[in-house]
């Protein structure tokens, strides 16, 4: 049996998804909670990251979600990033992280990704929200387009 073709309005559901973390952040304000903190690390001049980290700045800003960026030039040491992120991983007003990829040659994707806090692990990298997608428990952090994947379907 064929199904008739459904139309997805995507930029509809995320409107929706906004408005309702909007609420959920506004409502949360009010009674006191401590209010969401966004730590952006940014590494190089690559335009197309700079772009993309402004939009999730604007994004952040759209439902009431505090940001912070925190750029370096591209010949940064591995450790030094380490460093930076394990400051706050520390940070109890950093609600959570985002290291905007791709980062440059000599620092390790898979050592960065796995030094965020998995609690702060805004992007879904770090394994163990990895390991979220195939499991039955509701923590941590799915990646972002598994989960507009998901809320498409």
């Amino acid at each position: 049996m064929i199904k008739e073709a459904i139309i997805i309005d995507g930029k509809k559901i995320a409107d929706k998804i906004l408005a309702d973390l909007k609420a959920k952040i506004d409502k949360d304000r009010i009674d006191g909670a401590t209010p969401a903190k966004l730590a952006i690390i940014l590494v190089g001049n690559d335009p197309a990251s700079s772009i993309y980290v402004q939009n999730k700045i604007k994004a952040a800003a759209k439902v009431g979600i505090e940001t912070t960026l925190q750029k370096f030039d591209d010949d940064i040491t591995e450790n030094e990033l380490l460093k930076r992120i394990e400051r706050l991983n520390q940070d109890e007003e950093v609600s959570g992280i985002i290291v905007q990829l791709p980062l440059p040659k000599n620092i390790s994707k898979a050592k960065v990704v796995t030094s965020i806090d998995p609690s702060k692990d805004v992007d879904g990298f770090h394994p163990m929200n990895v390991g979220s997608l195939y499991s039955p428990y509701e923590h941590g952090f799915v990646p972002c387009t598994a989960r507009g994947c998901l809320e498409l379907i």
